[in-house]
């Protein structure tokens, strides 16, 4: 039984640089957001420090991830995604990945409201879109887009962007992420 709760916590300093790095956050923001150190956060990373609860639980809060995700705690046998959404400018966001690092899934829902004024961001990363309902506004760079239900968009991040609804309308769509600048690849059987 020590040998596997010991295998367990040899992984979660990898698991929460994973976490830390796919949210584009820095080691002085985590500490700022969680009253660590950055040089505990940085031995905790680094497997140099043990994890304890009360280094745990801040940072399972902070990420917005359940605790037994944080230190992959063994699966209980239910494959259902457990995961709290996310409110964000008026935007739900529910995530659909458990594990952190690689391409994360998410869906996002906008409710019907008055339109806004484009706001573009840039950030490193690859990202794909797909639209369930409504229309989605996209504004790429120098193209204003609006996608249907059924259309998709790929795109490097790097490029500013911005999404909103295109008619005052709820949206919803799935977003899929790589910070690393993961591209889709689509396969279809051929005839």
């Amino acid at each position: 039984m020590d040998e596997q709760i010991n295998d367990v916590l040899a992984t979660v300093g990898p698991r929460l640089r994973a976490l830390r790095l796919a949210r584009d956050v820095t080691l002085t923001a985590l500490a700022e957001a969680t009253g660590i150190s950055v040089s505990t956060l940085s031995r905790l990373e680094s497997g140099q420090r043990r994890p304890n609860l009360e280094l745990l639980l801040p940072l399972a809060k902070a990420h917005q991830v359940p605790l037994d995700e944080l230190v992959g705690a063994p699966d209980t046998g239910d494959p259902r995604v457990h995961l709290r959404p996310i409110e964000m400018r008026g935007m739900t966001i529910i995530p659909l990945t458990r594990k952190p690092g690689g391409i994360q899934a998410y869906k996002h829902i906008l409710p019907a409201g008055r339109m806004e004024t484009p706001d573009p961001k840039v950030h490193e990363g690859y990202e794909w879109l797909y639209v369930l309902n409504g229309r989605l506004r996209m504004v790429l760079g120098s193209q204003d887009l609006v996608l249907k239900p059924g259309e998709a968009a790929e795109f490097d991040t790097r490029v500013p962007h911005w999404f909103g609804r295109a008619d005052g309308k709820a949206v919803e769509f799935l977003s899929l992420f790589g910070t690393q600048g993961e591209r889709m690849h689509v396969r279809a059987k051929g005839d």
